[in-house]
């Protein structure tokens, strides 16, 4: 009997006699054709039409130059003090024989710290991550083509971490194109730029990993924001840098990185939540973010009531709209005036879009019963203590 061999089209039938349960014997397989001789025909063929050039180099040659590096300064005064230890100055046999020590003057020292950004509007505009720019008493700008120039923070959101810089003057500024982060997918093409450690342009490559990652999941309480998780790598001096789709166009700024257990995560937010923010930082030099003071989880499809979704309270504020309202512990907010949720982004995203000071009705469900709540929603800054 010859043998088989896995690059030969024998193996197909017995496979599938293997897979359907069949009980024909080897030597009652058909004699086939000789195998193709596949590698010899790519051998042989011409790799002229094969590009040498991967769509990751095309697309940071499309945005790579309106990537920026972000310099800044904060002058840091420390009150004057003893040079001395604090549980000397505490003990009472040292005060008592040696008095109180003389305190050293107020000092001051300059920090300087380095993050990325991309230049989103001909006019000079950079989108960027608040904490690269929080505080700042000096910004400079660095381009890929050795240009160094002065920025000026328009405006910043600590909320959703983004912020604005201005490049001072005129000039002829390269621009990113920005893509449309609705239209991503879990799988696509996912390409890190920044410029860690001052080093232009270093790219990384990877996947969209998850859409719609809240950022409470990830332990942090005092942002709002459900970002774009990617396994490509974000690396220290990235923040603030631009997320790649395959064809080049902005769909992210790149904001954290996961270290620790579970490291090599990355995380990036919208463009289009960063175009709205953007718009509001240029309009108002502020961002307006209304709340109810609900903590919120999805539904389990195992506890969906009538197939119903929405966003479970887990918990209620203490004097926030939601506990005035009457809002409860397991209550399921299903609608907004009239309208279904599908999960907590989505009620969110609905509070933001009706504003403060205006009333809304949410449609909920307690304990089988459905009802109705209207709830005015208050600035989320206030509660913040900003």
């Amino acid at each position: 009997m010859p043998r088989l061999s896995w690059r030969s089209r024998r193996a197909v039938p017995l496979l599938s006699g293997l897979l359907l349960g069949s009980a024909a014997p080897l030597l009652a397989l058909p004699e086939l054709a000789a195998p193709v001789p596949v590698l010899a025909q790519v051998t042989q063929g011409s790799l002229a039409g094969v590009s040498k050039q991967s769509f990751v180099a095309e697309a940071v040659r499309r945005t790579g130059p309106a990537v920026v590096t972000i310099d800044t300064e904060r002058t840091v005064v420390t009150q004057g003090g003893s040079s001395l230890p604090q549980g000397m100055l505490m003990d009472p046999f040292f005060r008592q024989f040696f008095g109180m020590p003389r305190a050293l003057p107020p000092s001051q020292r300059t920090e300087r710290g380095q993050g990325s950004g991309v230049i989103f509007q001909a006019e000079g505009l950079i989108l960027t991550n608040a904490h690269v720019v929080e505080k700042s008493s000096r910004v400079t700008v660095g381009l890929k083509d050795g240009r160094r120039v002065e920025g000026k923070v328009v405006g910043l959101d600590p909320v959703t971490d983004l912020a604005v810089v201005r490049l001072a003057g005129s000039g002829s500024w390269p621009v990113a194109a920005l893509g449309n982060s609705d239209r991503l997918q879990v799988g696509d093409w996912a390409i890190a730029v920044g410029n860690p450690f001052g080093l232009d342009n270093t790219v990384t490559l990877g996947i969209i990993s998850n859409l719609n990652r809240n950022v409470s999941k990830l332990g942090i309480t005092d942002k709002r924001l459900d970002l774009i998780q990617t396994d490509a790598a974000i690396n220290p001096g990235n923040s603030g840098g631009p997320l790649l789709n395959s064809d080049g166009e902005v769909v992210g700024i790149n904001t954290l990185v996961r270290s620790g257990p579970g490291a090599g995560l990355g995380f990036a937010i919208p463009i289009n939540r960063a175009r709205t923010i953007a718009g509001q930082l240029l309009a108002n030099g502020r961002v307006s973010h209304a709340m109810i003071g609900v903590g919120l989880d999805a539904v389990r499809p195992e506890s969906a009531q009538g197939g119903r979704r929405g966003a479970v309270v887990m918990s209620v504020g203490p004097g926030s709209p939601a506990e005035q309202a009457g809002l409860r512990r397991g209550d399921v907010i299903v609608g907004v005036g009239g309208q279904p949720l599908s999960g907590p982004p989505q009620l969110i995203a609905a509070v933001e879009k009706n504003g403060v000071g205006r009333p809304m009705t949410l449609d909920v469900i307690r304990s089988g019963n459905p009802l109705q709540v209207r709830v005015i929603p208050t600035e989320l800054s206030a509660q913040l203590g900003r």
